[in-house]
């Protein structure tokens, strides 16, 4: 293309013309090259793809998560309500100010004609109430706002969980992907050597058609496994909050983040119920519930509330003032009788109360048996993990004895074939056993949070 509007631009150079338009020509070459090599430079931008180790996408995905985004809002709403609760028992200042104008009203007192002249005033009240649902209003609030704070850090933890668990995937994925290819070329090599043992008549068709089915089949198990790699690619790109079309390339190992004997330490480290999210924003519910109880009672105490206020008032005429400049009431508001809705709040209260504390145990005994659980689950995924690894070695040296020995006519297409299909299942299932380690590892890792 650029060659092409070289050429043009040229053309229109050499042809006879004012100078001016020569200069124009030459300009819009210019223009043409400098457009073509930044259309250029932003497509080799644009192909470039997205290199990733699994420490920085975790640190993506927590930065860009929207979930993370609003979990971090609601811990400065609840900061905002705790402020509201606090400034409700500091003293309030209001201004305000009227024009009265009587229209010349002339007030008949005792006889007396008493002119109202118009007026003006300004008032400014200070006031202040305190009660003790105040004061617990203030620790509920604070509660609230340590329990959004803990709901931001699990929700952290959850997308960093998640994301090592689709890096992982993503890598057995490529892994998988890689060994069938390995497994290809093998069967491909042996149906190549098949067909042209036939071509020779050294062999029968139905030798290399069988071997011709087993690439065919080969073939397929790739195309599923791009497919599967392709959907923990989007499922990355989601969690990362990347557009659709963003290449990614992992640069950390499989073998490299594999660390089995890391894995299994942990599962000699203490539970502490108190390091677990759960368990913690439990813990506040039942803070909140003890809380609430203690507010409702308050409910049948009185509560005081004083206010000043300081009056200004000038008039437009002669005639009577009554208005006081400074004014201060003092009120006392007891609670005698409610029909007993407040002693039913304060019941229902307290049973929500105990509601909270049957919770807390049950969670605190499901807790320590999700931990054994969890590790038994480790300790078989790690003893699955050692069988599938010594079974995908021993079957790669049995397809490798069977391979020469079908090249030197000792063995038949069809034990070629089962040797071929034993150890692609052999290698399928040893790559999951190692996803099901990891997965392992990560959820007993969530449930320590040490």
């Amino acid at each position: 293309m650029i060659f092409a509007y070289l050429c043009a631009f040229g053309a229109g150079v050499q042809t006879p013309c004012l100078k001016q338009k020569k200069h124009l020509s030459v300009r819009s070459i210019i223009v043409a090259v400098t457009l073509f090599a930044l259309t250029a430079f932003q497509l080799n931008a644009q192909e470039a793809p997205l290199r990733l180790s699994l420490e920085q996408a975790q640190q993506m995905a927590v930065e860009r998560n929207r979930t993370l985004e609003n979990a971090s809002i609601d811990i400065k709403i609840a900061e905002a309500s705790k402020w509201q609760a606090i400034a409700s028992m500091l003293p309030q200042v209001n201004a305000s100010g009227t024009y009265n104008d009587m229209f010349g009203y002339m007030m008949n007192f005792g006889g007396m004609s008493i002119a109202l002249p118009s007026s003006a005033s300004l008032g400014v009240t200070a006031s202040v109430a305190l009660s003790g649902a105040q004061v617990l209003n203030v620790a509920i609030s604070k509660i609230s706002r340590q329990m959004s704070d803990i709901t931001a850090r699990q929700t952290e933890q959850t997308v960093a969980s998640q994301v090592k668990t689709l890096y992982y995937s993503a890598l057995v994925a490529e892994q998988t992907l890689d060994l069938l290819k390995d497994n290809l070329y093998e069967v491909q090599k042996l149906y190549d050597f098949s067909q042209q043992s036939v071509d020779v008549g050294a062999s029968e068709q139905v030798s290399a058609d069988q071997l011709m089915v087993q690439v065919a089949s080969s073939k397929t198990a790739i195309k599923s496994a791009e497919n599967s790699l392709e959907m923990i690619y989007n499922s990355l790109r989601v969690q990362m909050d990347l557009d659709p079309d963003t290449r990614i390339e992992l640069t950390d190992q499989l073998d490299d983040l594999l660390n089995v004997d890391a894995g299994l330490a942990i599962m000699n480290e203490q539970f502490n119920l108190d390091n677990n999210y759960n368990y913690q924003l439990l813990k506040k519910n039942v803070e909140l519930a003890r809380q609430q109880v203690t507010l409702n009672k308050w409910s049948l105490a009185p509560t005081v509330s004083l206010a000043y206020q300081y009056s200004a008032k000038v008039n437009f005429g002669d005639g009577m003032d009554m208005t006081p400049p400074n004014t201060m009431n003092i009120m006392l508001n007891v609670p005698i009788f409610s029909s007993f809705s407040n002693t039913k709040k304060i019941q229902s209260a307290k049973m929500s109360y105990q509601k909270q504390l049957n919770t807390l145990a049950e969670t605190e005994n499901n807790l320590q048996i999700q931990y054994r659980q969890l590790c038994y689950n480790l300790q078989n995924a790690y003893a699955r993990y050692l069988d599938q690894k010594q079974a995908v070695e021993v079957n790669k040296r049995v397809f490798d004895n069977i391979a020469r020995k079908y090249q030197q006519g000792y063995s038949s297409a069809l034990e070629m074939t089962n040797t071929s299909t034993t150890l692609i299942n052999s290698q399928s299932s040893y790559v999951q056993a190692i996803l099901e380690f990891v997965n392992a590892q990560i959820e007993l890792e969530n449930l320590l949070n040490n």
